[in-house]
């Protein structure tokens, strides 16, 4: 297996100083064992039944062309389309670039040792493989000083069944810069493994938005990461929408590293048939007076499953922070199940921490309430649940989206079988 990864990474090219990290990142993940559920952070998880030998590299795209996800059409000021693991399409507006806003793909640039890797916590099996193959890794940068209005638009295209990708983003808002990132992952019906690693930089006093968007087919697993670094008096906003997938896997950490930093981590999930949606976050405070607040919402139906597990850290000499964590589940089927396991680690006295967490079905006394002001009672569920959304859909960065998003919600209500 190591010869086949570091082959793999070494046919990547690249300038030197890639090719060195991939190669070692390749050995290192040859070396590690592969994940198991009998460990705490996959507890709940299927992860025992991943072959990983079944998937091979994608081949090069046929065609540069193709349609553009629904998701996409947006107002933007760029767009990136990566096609099983290759760029087939890059545009930036001419207002951005004038700006200085750039998206570029990794091997044509260096970026500095501090920015590369500097969100991502302890690596896994996967974390490992994504730095070894990650065949196209997009870099978005905005300088300071610059706010770009309209949101970079990202996609990961899976076509190939069988095909294993590994997407790579770094985003980096520099001081008192602001954007928003679109980054979608889509698929029709095949079957691949896809495992993203996203990087979010907020330098001092800068905003950075990023809402992911997993829409996956039916039989794709995704196992991904999410790290953001958080400087003093800056925000970051991470917002996760999933709706497709096999298995879908997403580890959410923010680091909050400056005084007065703030870190908003948001999720909508919708499963049905036989899906699992897994979220796994940490908000991690080390600095005074930071905040987190996390609002994740998601509802199950027929036999599919949800897992979340979060934990807040507050470490010594992080005085004054509040950190805040919500996670709501509707079970909307008698096969379905929710796992929901919040934490908390608190190292200083002068703090605000709270969680909480509810799985259940619909609020009977909410729908008792309109169906006796003859609200039929399908469609009273239906209210419900799309009521139940509203808050966490109103908070997604990307304001274009968010009446699709409802609407994919009332789709995977209709589409269920129980």
């Amino acid at each position: 297996m190591t010869t086949a990864l570091t082959d793999l990474a070494a046919a990547l090219g690249g300038p030197a100083w890639l090719a060195e990290r991939r190669m070692a990142a390749a050995e290192e993940a040859a070396a590690a064992p592969m994940p198991s559920a009998s460990q705490e952070v996959w507890r709940y998880s299927p992860i025992d039944d991943l072959d990983i030998e079944r998937y091979t590299a994608a081949p090069a795209p046929a065609e540069r062309g193709g349609a553009l996800t629904p998701l996409a059409d947006v107002d933007r000021a760029a767009l990136v389309v990566v096609r099983d693991g290759a760029v087939v399409r890059l545009d930036i507006e001419a207002a951005a670039a004038a700006q200085g806003l750039t998206v570029t793909v990794l091997d044509g640039e260096a970026v500095s040792p501090e920015f590369l890797g500097a969100s991502i916590g302890e690596a896994d099996a996967f974390t490992l493989r994504n730095d070894a193959l990650a065949s196209a890794p997009i870099v978005v940068r905005v300088p300071r000083n610059v706010v770009v209005e309209q949101p970079i638009v990202v996609v990961h295209e899976v076509t190939v069944t069988g095909s294993m990708t590994f997407p790579r983003l770094l985003v980096e808002a520099a001081q008192s810069s602001e954007l928003t990132v679109l980054d979608i992952t889509t698929s029709p019906d095949v079957e691949a493994l896809v495992a993203p690693v996203v990087e979010l930089h907020a330098a001092a006093n800068a905003t950075l938005r990023h809402q992911s968007i997993q829409d996956h087919g039916p039989r794709v697993w995704q196992i991904g990461m999410t790290g953001a670094r958080i400087e003093q008096d800056a925000r970051v906003v991470a917002a996760t929408v999933a709706l497709g997938g096999a298995y879908a896997r997403i580890r959410t950490d923010s680091k909050v590293v400056g005084q007065n930093g703030r870190a908003d981590l948001l999720a909508a999930y919708f499963g049905g048939a036989d899906q699992i949606h897994d979220f796994r976050t940490l908000q991690d405070h080390h600095a005074p007076r930071t905040t987190s607040e996390l609002l994740f919402k998601g509802a199950v139906t027929d036999t599919a499953r949800s897992v979340y597990s979060g934990l807040i850290r507050i470490r010594h000499g992080a005085v004054g922070t509040a950190a805040f964590q919500t996670n709501r589940n509707l079970v909307l089927g008698d096969g379905a199940h929710a796992d929901s396991v919040p934490n908390l680690e608190i190292e200083e006295n002068d703090v605000k921490c709270s969680h909480a967490s509810a799985v259940g079905p619909v609020d009977e006394d909410q729908l008792y309430y309109l169906e006796a002001r003859g609200v039929p009672t399908d469609v009273a569920e239906r209210l419900i649940v799309l009521g139940f959304f509203d808050d966490v859909i109103d908070r997604m960065p990307v304001k274009e989206l968010r009446d699709l998003l409802r609407l994919a919600v009332a789709t995977k209500l209709d589409q269920r079988t129980s």
